[in-house]
Parts: structure tokens; C-alpha cells; sequence
């Protein structure tokens, strides 16, 4: 896995540690200095992920096994992935910036992805049809096959691990295609699974360009489905050509989430939500509250309120575990300042920040907060992918929902209210996959996730996102008499 002379990685194809024939750098983004390679997956690596993976599900080497003893075996991985934690957190906080204590919390979390869908491994239960006394019906449920799972870099080692446990859980193999940014950590994904005893070709794990790696897995004959996490451009491309192949996808591209504020929210709750909504990662989440909606009587304090939790959060490199890490990159960094740029010349309010953080090498960005955005501005309805909040006012519930649904997305929303009527009169107005009222990111993994519109399609999260791994077989009987 690891030359730790050179600080070199492989890659896992087929169940082996495979070098290439380049190498991808990976950088800190806290000092923006290369620390460590990779080797760089090319067609040929595709080629033997592809047959490994192939020989796996022809020779049935997981659907084979009872699955009881597939549920062990998930248990097992997700055993060892929290023996991994600690040297998993040091490598993740490094090479994505991200705080040891988030970084940890990631892989903990992954652990969890595999104990929960392994206690589903043995209830993928089909059903019965009644078609009449000459007639035996029934469904199952068969394994997608080779599912072919692109991962971002935001959270490579828990987006991979909620896609990548219930994959297993129903018996496919697995193609991973990990972030060229942040592609170090999700290698221990591997070992983990290696270590437990999962049969060889059930996981691959390569890290490569998108353009090729990920191209020729998506085209790939033989792929049987794709999952995809990223920007909305290229889970367009992938879908063309998916579509030639009729190969199944999920989807999950981004979104512009909103939060709304009704007058009656509970300040203190509202601002805690704001610090982990939009803060968090450094606002590398695709569920982040990039957009908060605030009713006008209380329109002044929730602004005020904001700018001084921005103005007071630390700042600084994973490893001292500050309330704002770095963003992934430099590139990263300057296209969220170009966006700061615009919203201040389309006429948004900078109420604080918006520049990069002087006194730091790194892609550090300081915790922004807009003002008076209003729905033609590009801050309004692009997502930004950084710590970078826009405030709206509004005066009437139907105002706010026309707001809040006023972009192409609709990943999540959230709602501030103590009134439970309006509560749950919001979360059927709102057009989103998923709902928060009083808490951004209430819920977890055992609620699925997944958008609407632009923000993708398909569930990942909770018992329905099983499903999307598997087929339904239906088999008619007519029963001699």
C-alpha cells in the first residue's frame, strides 16, 4: 500500500497493491506543499479491476455465501476500519485540510456505514404474489453486478463508505474511482476490507484522472451501474454515457440548500446550526446552509448575530483542530474569492470577510458572511463550495418558500420555526430530498439522502438506499394440476 521511504502510494486493483506508471502529487492544503504521491491509474489498471471484478460476481464469491456470513464479514470491516481511525484521521486532515477531530469522526462514521447495512445483509427479502390457486409468483433480489463508484474529495472516506457498504451488503463488486485531490486516505477503505477477509475482486480502488480513469469505467461494457457524487456538469456527462450502455445510476450533484428563519426561531439553536451548516468543512458540503432566509422582524439580529460567530471562529490547519480548516486547494481558494467578488459587485452587502486569510500560506478563506442577496445574483443561485453564507430577507411564509425554491437545486432545506404547523407546512412546501427543522443536519445515516431537480437522483443513506444495489427478479410458475 505504502513505500513510507518515498511516502508513495498504490493502488488496490483486484485485491493487490499495484504501482503505475505515473504518479499524482498530493498537497497540504494548509501549506500548499506536495507531501506524498500516488501511483495514477490508466487503462490497463481499469482493464484488470474490470476482470477481477468480473471473475468475482461470475464465480458468485460473495452472493455464494449465506448471507449471515456476509453480515460477519461487513461486521468485520467496519471492526477494523475503527482500528484504522486514528492513523486514518492524521492522513485525511493532511491531505484534505479537514481537523483531526472531523477527520476521525469520517472514519467512524464509515465504521458505521458497514455495521449498518450488514445488519441489512441478511433481510434483502423478496415477496409473494398471489395469481391464483394454478399459479406460484415471487420476487428476489439479485446484485446490480459491477458497480462503478466515483468519489469526491470533500469526504472520500465516508461517501465512499455509504455507497461502497450496501454495494457489498447485496453482494456486487465494487470499482472505486477516488478523488484526484484527496485519493490517500480512502486507500485504508482497502485494508480494511483486505484485513477482514473480503474475497478478492470484490473492491478495487483506483486513483486517477477523471477525464481517463473515470471516462473508461463509465464506458465501460461491462460496468452494470454508476454512482456519482460531484458537480452537476460532470454527473451530466457521466449520464450520456451511461446512457448508452442503459446502465443505471445515483446521482447526487450539489445543491444552493436554504435555511428559513421564521420570527419565532430559536436565536440560539439558528445561530448553532449556522456555525455547523456552513462553516463546517469549511463549507465543503454539498447539503451546506449556503443560503439562510430570515424573516424581517428579526431580519437585523440574525445578520449581527451571524457576523459575530464568523468573526470569532479560529482559523487554521486540521492538526490544531480550529473551527475553519483550509479548502481543498489554492484553486479551490480563488475561485470562491472570484465568486466573493462578484456578489459584491452585483450589490450583495460583505457584512465580514470574503478575502483570503492574510498570515497564512495555505487555501485559507475567511469565514464570509453577504447581506441583501437578492435571487438574480449569482451568490443567490450558484453553489460556492466554500465558508461563504448569503442572507435574504422576507416578509410572508409563501415569500420565503418561493425563495428557498428558487434555484435549479433541491438537495436539502431547513426551517426555523417553534410553531409545528408551519413546521411541517414548510417541509412540504420546501423542494428538497430531505427536510431539517431546528437542527441543519439533523438525522444521519440511517435517513436517506438524495435530491431533486438539479441536485441529482436516486437515495444514498437509510434501508432505501439498499435498494438502488440490487435488481428485482420476478419468476411466474404455472403449477401442473
Amino acid at each position: 500500500m505504502l513505500n513510507r521511504q518515498s511516502n508513495h502510494w498504490l493502488n488496490f486493483v483486484g485485491g493487490e497493491w499495484v504501482d503505475g506508471k505515473t504518479a499524482i502529487e498530493v498537497r497540504d492544503p494548509s501549506t500548499d506543499q506536495v507531501f506524498a504521491t500516488i501511483a495514477s491509474a490508466d487503462v490497463d489498471d481499469v482493464e484488470n479491476a474490470v476482470s477481477a471484478a468480473r471473475q468475482c460476481v461470475r464465480e458468485g464469491r460473495l452472493t455464494r455465501q449465506r448471507p449471515a456470513e456476509r453480515a460477519e464479514l461487513m461486521y468485520r470491516i467496519g471492526a477494523e476500519i475503527r482500528e484504522l481511525a486514528e492513523e486514518g484521521a492524521l492522513l485525511a486532515s493532511r491531505e484534505n485540510g479537514k481537523s483531526i477531530n472531523d477527520a476521525r469522526d469520517e472514519f467512524i462514521e464509515s465504521a458505521r456505514y458497514f455495521e449498518y447495512y450488514g445488519g441489512m445483509a441478511d433481510k434483502i427479502e423478496g415477496k409473494s404474489i398471489p395469481l391464483g390457486e394454478d399459479y406460484i409468483d415471487f420476487t428476489y433480489y439479485e446484485p446490480q453486478g459491477i458497480s462503478v463508484q466515483i468519489v469526491p474529495w470533500n469526504f472520500p472516506v465516508s461517501i465512499c463508505a455509504r455507497s461502497l457498504a450496501p454495494a457489498l451488503a447485496a453482494g456486487n463488486a465494487v470499482i472505486v474511482k477516488s478523488p484526484e485531490l484527496s485519493p490517500l486516505a480512502i486507500t485504508l477503505l482497502a485494508t480494511a476490507c483486505e484485513r477482514a477477509g473480503l474475497p478478492k475482486g470484490a473492491l478495487s480502488i483506483l486513483a486517477g484522472p477523471g477525464r481517463a480513469t473515470g471516462a473508461a469505467l463509465v464506458a465501460h461494457k461491462e460496468t452494470n451501474q454508476i454512482v456519482f457524487t460531484g458537480s452537476v456538469p460532470t454527473g451530466q456527462a457521466i449520464m450520456r454515457s451511461a446512457a448508452e450502455n442503459s446502465v443505471p445510476c445515483v446521482m447526487e450533484l450539489g445543491g444552493k440548500s436554504a435555511a428559513v428563519a421564521f420570527a419565532d426561531a430559536d436565536m440560539d439553536q439558528l445561530v448553532c446550526s449556522v456555525k455547523g451548516g456552513i462553516f463546517f468543512n469549511a463549507g465543503q458540503v454539498c447539503s451546506a446552509m449556503s443560503r439562510l432566509l430570515v424573516q424581517r422582524e428579526i431580519y437585523d439580529e440574525v445578520v449581527g448575530r451571524v457576523a459575530e460567530l464568523a468573526q470569532g471562529l479560529s482559523i487554521g490547519g486540521g492538526k490544531d483542530n480550529p473551527d475553519l480548516t483550509p479548502v481543498v486547494s489554492m484553486q479551490q481558494r480563488d475561485g470562491i474569492l472570484d465568486m466573493c467578488r462578484q456578489a459584491e459587485e452585483d450589490g450583495a452587502r460583505l457584512v465580514t470577510g470574503g478575502h483570503a486569510v492574510e498570515g497564512l500560506p495555505g487555501a485559507f478563506v475567511q469565514p464570509t458572511v453577504f447581506a441583501d442577496v437578492t435571487p438574480q445574483m449569482r451568490l443567490f443561485r450558484e453553489e460556492v463550495f466554500g465558508p461563504v453564507i448569503a442572507i435574504t430577507p422576507f416578509d410572508t411564509e409563501e415569500e420565503a418558500y418561493e425563495l428557498a425554491n428558487g434555484t435549479d437545486y433541491g438537495l436539502v432545506a431547513g426551517v426555523f420555526t417553534q410553531d409545528i404547523s408551519r413546521a411541517m407546512r414548510a417541509s412540504q412546501a420546501l423542494d428538497a430530498g430531505q427536510v431539517f427543522v431546528n437542527e441543519w443536519f439533523a438525522g444521519g445515516i440511517e435517513t436517506p439522502f438524495g435530491g431533486n431537480r438539479l441536485s441529482g437522483y436516486g437515495r444514498e443513506k437509510g434501508q432505501e438506499a439498499l435498494y438502488s444495489y440490487v435488481r428485482t427478479k420476478n419468476v411466474a410458475i404455472r403449477v401442473s394440476r
